[in-house]
């Protein structure tokens, strides 16, 4: 892997004063981009629920509704 500088050359860059600093009114020059910057993911896991869990929820709503329905039942009568 070789190193390049992104920084622009200031010895070739317009609009830039001694040391590198930009006049009042002068747009900077644009930073480039380096290839090997940014997070490389590796592992990308799948995001949402799984089956199971999700299941076991469902089940566990619809026996607590069940439950109230048969207690609304039994008051009832």
């Amino acid at each position: 892997m070789s190193y390049t500088n992104p920084d622009p050359d200031p010895d070739r860059t317009p609009g830039l004063e001694p040391g590198g600093g930009v006049p009042p009114g002068e747009t900077p020059p644009a930073e480039s981009s380096m290839p090997e910057a940014g997070p490389q993911e590796v592992h990308n896991p799948p995001k949402g629920w799984a089956k199971g869990p999700l299941a076991l929820i469902l089940a566990l709503v619809v026996l607590v509704a069940i439950g109230f329905l048969a207690y609304a039942i039994v008051l009832m009568l």
